[in-house]
């Protein structure tokens, strides 16, 4: 289960485990797997007996003794495609019980078709994918036959991160590499829920791969979380230019740790602009407000963001969003720098 911190308030006869409210609903939906029942509702003896003989530490020995490292393990807050094919994982393909049954995602070679969203037009077209660890890329071609890619996206700069709601379908998955030190998305989805899942922990396995002879030394726990990463926060703000004078246009702002993007359209390919946000010790600070002679903006919540080098201003629509976003500032801020990131800070400051 997703989570089961607090004291669950349902049960899986057939499986013999307590789950969560929210993965109670997925078990309910998949029948043939799990029957589910409410702690508050009268138990008969043989059911009781059955949870007591299984319990939640025996049959996690039994359905996760052999989940890879880099596979990802949904939390409650998670999109309901990747609570779902967890629990499908698990329980009815059995993937942790056979490695074989891991293949799709840990062969270190992954082709197959995925509908793309284009850059220009917005329309989703299938497109050929192709995940090769050896080479180093995830590339894709805009045609069945083609010998050349369309794009090479370098695993050490690859992220996926599922987002049904903003792409509008529930299969969603936003791919994200640097081209010239750039933040480039990509926006694509499978009609077959467990291929999407697939794709996505086949390039979780990749990254692991690829950060185990990048850091020699690291162990499984220091990687995992390097593999994939979801955005801090997103949404809508109005900015205004580098010099304060152009009147304030509203923005669709992306936090990727460190890297804050700004588009015109949520589904952009690539932001107008990226902003850098260091550390408090190099002299970054988050203001609520703006400054008093600030002037063109319609949304009254503002945040400046105080940089070594200039001033960015920001307007929320709402309190509540301005506090949302301070505070995902503020902890970024509050984060002292890696000393890879030096270098990025670097090429932030000498764009023209």
């Amino acid at each position: 289960c997703c989570d089961i911190s607090k004291l669950p308030d349902w049960a899986s006869l057939t499986l013999g485990v307590f789950i969560c409210q929210a993965c109670s609903l997925l078990h309910r939906s998949i029948p043939h797997i799990s029957q589910v029942k409410s702690v508050q509702d009268t138990w008969d003896a043989s059911q009781v007996e059955l949870v007591a003989a299984v319990g939640n530490s025996a049959a996690r020995a039994k359905y996760e003794q052999k989940v890879p490292a880099f596979y990802y393990r949904p939390t409650h807050t998670d999109c309901k495609l990747l609570r779902e094919q967890w629990i499908r994982a698990k329980y009815e393909r059995n993937e942790f019980e056979f490695i074989e049954k891991q293949e799709p995602y840990s062969a270190g070679y992954r082709e197959g078709f995925l509908w793309k969203r284009g850059r220009d037009n917005g329309q989703f077209l299938s497109r050929k994918f192709i995940l090769s660890e050896r080479e180093g890329a995830l590339k894709y071609f805009n045609k069945q036959d083609a010998r050349d890619p369309k794009a090479v996206m370098k695993i050490e700069t690859l992220n996926a991160t599922f987002q049904p709601a903003k792409i509008g379908n529930p299969c969603g998955l936003q791919i994200t590499y640097l081209k010239d030190n750039s933040t480039r998305n990509i926006f694509v989805y499978h009609s077959d829920a467990k291929e999407m899942v697939d794709w996505f922990n086949a390039i979780r396995a990749a990254r692991f791969h690829y950060l185990q002879v990048a850091f020699p030394g690291a162990s499984d726990e220091e990687l995992v979380p390097k593999l994939t990463r979801n955005f801090m926060k997103e949404g809508f703000m109005e900015k205004t230019g580098p010099k304060h004078t152009e009147g304030f246009k509203k923005r669709w702002f992306t936090m990727d740790d460190r890297r804050l993007m700004y588009f015109k359209d949520p589904l952009d390919a690539y932001a107008l602009g990226e902003v850098f946000i260091g550390s408090k010790e190099n002299s970054y600070t988050v203001l609520s407000g703006l400054p008093p002679s600030t002037q063109g903006y319609h949304w009254n919540h503002g945040i400046t963001i105080v940089t070594p080098d200039r001033k960015f201003l920001f307007a929320c629509e709402t309190e509540a969003e301005q506090r949302d976003w301070i505070a995902a500032f503020q902890r970024v801020i509050n984060r002292p720098m890696r000393p890879q990131e030096y270098a990025v800070e670097a090429h932030f400051k000498h764009k023209p």
